[in-house]
């Protein structure tokens, strides 16, 4: 099963797109996301990817009342990432209707939180690795790890991680194609799920990582091709759902 996640990226309570997680590269494509939630599920969207944008920089949930409209506003399950870093924030994101949430700065900052939730949660923590040159990015893509994005998740996965979401930064808001090849080795290495985030700008890339569901790519999301027209979204769920 391979599920195109459609995104929203949320700063200032508006939908914005960013280069390369560059704050100072924003594009606003609409005021209210709410909108544009229930307008990605009209077009076939089976799940929603949403970014606290303003709570990963700040390292706390910012937007959480307006992320809790969203997930009532639709029938599909929503996933959330964006500066959760400790119980109180991953209890507070579920309690208001979200299926998933994603863990990135914390998964390396502060393990024992990491380890407990996905004890508690399971398969609703995702596990976020953003990577620079294969190393794990932090703090909103600000910093940049010493830990591999494949140690890492090679860890995590014996401690019960179910879903990996790579992002190939250099990628990202590029329109230059994901990086299939890290992708697809990810989830060979870890033997878990992993969501393609980073770089998906046509169709192809769609099917492409598509063709690799059953050695564990199990979705892509997609943001800056949808809001510029480059995907449809009805018509990729359509012909992923056909490859």
């Amino acid at each position: 099963m391979f599920t195109i996640y459609p995104a929203i990226d949320i700063r200032d309570g508006k939908c914005v797109r960013l280069v390369q997680g560059d704050y100072n590269q924003e594009t606003i494509y609409n005021e209210n996301p709410v909108e544009v939630a229930q307008e990605w599920e009209r077009l076939g969207g089976s799940y929603i990817h949403l970014v606290d944008l303003d709570g990963a920089k700040a390292g706390q949930p910012v937007n959480d009342e307006l992320i809790g409209r969203i997930a009532s506003a639709v029938q599909v399950p929503v996933q959330v990432g964006g500066g959760l870093r400790t119980r109180e924030h991953v209890e507070r994101l579920l309690s208001l209707g979200v299926s998933r949430v994603i863990l990135g700065t914390a998964a390396i900052e502060d393990r024992a939180f990491t380890e407990a939730v996905l004890g508690t949660y399971g398969d609703r923590i995702a596990i976020g690795l953003d990577a620079r040159n294969g190393y794990v990015a932090t703090r909103g893509w600000l910093e940049t790890s010493e830990v591999r994005a494949d140690e890492l998740a090679a860890e995590l996965a014996s401690k019960g991680a179910e879903t990996f979401i790579f992002t190939d930064i250099s990628r990202d808001g590029m329109m230059q194609g994901p990086n299939v090849e890290a992708i697809v080795a990810l989830a060979k290495s870890s033997g878990r799920t992993v969501i393609a985030s980073g770089g998906v700008s046509k169709m192809d890339d769609l099917i492409t990582l598509s063709t690799y569901a059953k050695e564990g790519v199990g979705g892509a999301i997609v943001g800056k091709a949808l809001y510029t027209g480059s995907i449809d979204l009805q018509v990729a769920v359509q012909a992923v759902a056909k490859a």
